[in-house]
């Protein structure tokens, strides 16, 4: 046999560093170090009881955050991308007419998964800031008659969070399942999937939860587990075929027992502080914040104040700056992230999220000192 040919990486002979940074993009956030210790604990066997219970303490936990009652509630292994696959890739078959609310990059994101299925895609459209009436979503409900409706509750991209009332009866009306994704407004700001006849709602751990990222939790009703259950077709994807997850005793595939230890802990955390409380504080927290931008003569992106996402703020970016100068400044002079615009906003605005424990007044005013800082050292053009 001849010898090896590829050398030693000398990168991996060295320790690794990881630097500390105040997060306050629109995710990842910062993770605690309670919840960081949590997912320190000893890898045991993805088949093992303790880990069937951990898993049972997780669906609890998100039972009480997306507050339903639904069986069908668990955490995928994956990021929130995984979660709106999961849910598209079950809830929708080849040729099926499916609608997509598009106000924002993540309508776009699920016009394009549902496209690659082979379901016929029809979308509404409005500008990065807008939202629809339901006026509006009910005339696209009768005219495609789609088996899924899709809306972004909080619009990450845009800062827009799209009132939810009325929407789900709508969509039963039309025998149209209603798909949410919460994943930069879950446990921020008020979310009760039964009460508004969510059929499917996903988010992510690396939000408001301040878990690392790699787990989303989701959930179906029973109105969604029927069309699943009743499938002509194979879901596209093995790794995402629901019909394998009922079965804790079936081996499907090796979950990422130390993410889901960390969940399960991020969710002890929002059960100590309470849903109402955390919806509470991360809008007393925004509503800080907005004042404090208006008063240094900056502008929000999103114009009426109950469509502002209280998690992810959106600052119509500063004319005469380049605001990827801006973005660096911060990075560098202040160790803190803040992000440009993400999809159809790009270039039009500056993004903040301050989530779970990063949902603070004082970050709030550690972000203000570090923006005008920075609008005071970046160049500005005289056009």
């Amino acid at each position: 046999m001849s010898s090896v040919s590829i050398p030693p990486p000398k990168c991996l002979l060295k320790s690794l560093v990881v630097p500390y940074r105040h997060m306050f993009g629109p995710g990842p956030s910062n993770v605690p170090l309670r919840i960081l210790e949590a997912g320190a604990n000893p890898v045991i066997g993805h088949m093992h009881p303790e880990i069937f219970k951990i898993m049972s303490d997780i669906k609890s936990g998100i039972q009480y955050m997306f507050q339903t009652q639904n069986n069908m509630t668990l955490a995928v292994s994956g990021t929130g991308h995984s979660a709106m696959e999961c849910a598209i890739f079950n809830a929708v078959e080849p040729g099926e007419s499916v609608l997509t609310a598009v106000n924002g990059i993540w309508g776009e994101r699920a016009a394009e998964m549902t496209e690659r299925i082979g379901a016929r895609v029809n979308t509404i459209v409005t500008p990065p800031g807008g939202f629809f009436t339901n006026a509006e979503i009910e005339q696209a409900l009768s005219k495609h008659r789609p088996v899924l409706f899709f809306l972004a509750h909080g619009e990450s991209s845009t800062g827009v969070l799209h009132p939810l009332e009325g929407i789900g009866q709508l969509c039963h009306k039309y025998n149209c399942l209603f798909l949410v994704d919460s994943v930069a407004s879950c446990g921020g700001t008020p979310l009760y999937m039964d009460q508004l006849e969510i059929d499917i709602l996903y988010t992510g751990s690396q939000k408001v939860l301040n878990a690392p990222p790699g787990t989303a939790p989701i959930s179906f009703s029973e109105r969604a587990c029927q069309k699943i259950l009743n499938r002509r077709t194979k879901p596209v994807s093995f790794f995402l075929d629901l019909n394998f997850f009922p079965s804790a005793c079936r081996y499907h595939h090796t979950g990422p027992v130390t993410a889901f230890y960390s969940l399960r802990e991020s969710l002890a955390v929002l059960v100590e502080e309470g849903l109402q409380n955390s919806w509470e504080r991360h809008q007393e927290v925004a509503e800080y914040f907005h004042a404090g931008l208006e008063s240094m003569g900056l502008k929000l992106f999103v114009k009426p104040k109950e469509a502002r996402l209280p998690t992810v703020t959106t600052i119509v970016a500063p004319h005469g700056y380049d605001w990827k100068e801006i973005t660096a400044y911060i990075m560098k002079t202040h160790n803190l992230e803040i992000s440009g615009g993400l999809g159809p906003s790009v270039g039009l605005v500056l993004r903040v999220g301050l989530m779970g424990c990063n949902s603070s007044k004082a970050n709030v005013d550690m972000v203000l000192a570090a923006l005008k800082d920075a609008l005071k050292h970046c160049h500005k053009s005289k056009v």
